[in-house]
């Protein structure tokens, strides 16, 4: 479905969860669908608003399903939101963080001293809030303290679901959101559909946009995303958006497949 462009796509940006799995199942034959991506000459990376985990247990998981990558091929919107952090506050300092390990670990190894146990009321430079299936009134309580005490407050992604195999879970903007109804302030939102995860993508593979298909399964980050960004964009109705959804999205993304084996297919 992909070999009609003009100019030609020379590399996938890949969503990760609604794409490649739900949680622990995959969506297709995982290493049929990689090893057609390498026959095709494709480059590959996967960017993922799923901040949950670090890039080693991204390159866990996929082998997991039978599939090898490297480090580089693994973009996330922890990555993104602790480059963020650093931009903003240069010196460093505590951090605030609704969310787990792959947003803490990021925060960590840039520096920062990420401050997870409510009880601490320690000043922070900013509370960061993301997915966190550890989440307590406390940890509410003490990032609506802190931000309405004027620090900034960052989002990781506004993913309000999170797909699985039993249907569509509390995602990250959900918790955001939260936070937000209590401190009365809207976040600074770092994961797609800002241009920062899909910037730093096109980097690594050493492409120009244009020949890059963004691969998504939620229309209002993906999509929109590859399309303010100005690359082709695939939606993949395995995840969250619906065929009724797209069909009221404009602009149309450039292809609409069933699924990743559908769009790859020779």
């Amino acid at each position: 479905m992909i070999n009609h462009f003009t100019p030609s796509i020379k590399g996938l940006i890949l969503d990760m969860d609604g794409v490649l799995w739900k949680d622990s199942s995959p969506i297709g034959n995982l290493p049929v669908i990689f090893n057609n991506i390498q026959a095709q000459g494709l480059k590959v990376v996967l960017a993922t608003n799923n901040a949950s985990n670090t890039v080693a247990e991204y390159l866990d998981k996929t082998r997991h399903f039978g599939v090898d990558l490297e480090a580089w091929q693994i973009v996330t919107s922890a990555m993104a939101s602790a480059q963020a952090l650093l931009n903003a506050f240069p010196e460093k300092g505590a951090v605030f963080v609704v969310g787990e390990n792959g947003l803490i670990s990021e925060l960590r190894d840039n520096g920062f001293i990420p401050i997870i146990d409510p009880a601490n009321d320690a000043p922070v430079v900013a509370v960061i809030a993301g997915i966190d299936r550890t989440l307590s009134y406390e940890k509410l309580r003490r990032a609506a303290f802190h931000i309405r005490a004027g620090t900034p407050f960052y989002g990781t992604n506004p993913d309000s679901t999170f797909p699985t195999p039993m249907g569509l879970v509390p995602g990250a903007g959900s918790i955001i959101a939260a936070i937000e109804t209590a401190s009365g302030v809207k976040p600074i939102m770092i994961g797609k559909p800002s241009p920062y995860m899909f910037e730093l993508s096109v980097e690594r593979m050493n492409l120009d946009k244009k020949e890059i298909l963004i691969v998504g399964d939620r229309l209002e980050t993906d999509i929109a995303g590859g399309q303010a960004l100005g690359a082709r964009t695939a939606l993949v109705l395995s995840g969250v958006s619906t065929r009724q959804q797209v069909s009221e999205w404009n602009p149309q993304p450039d292809v609409i497949a069933n699924d990743l084996t559908e769009l790859i297919s020779y």
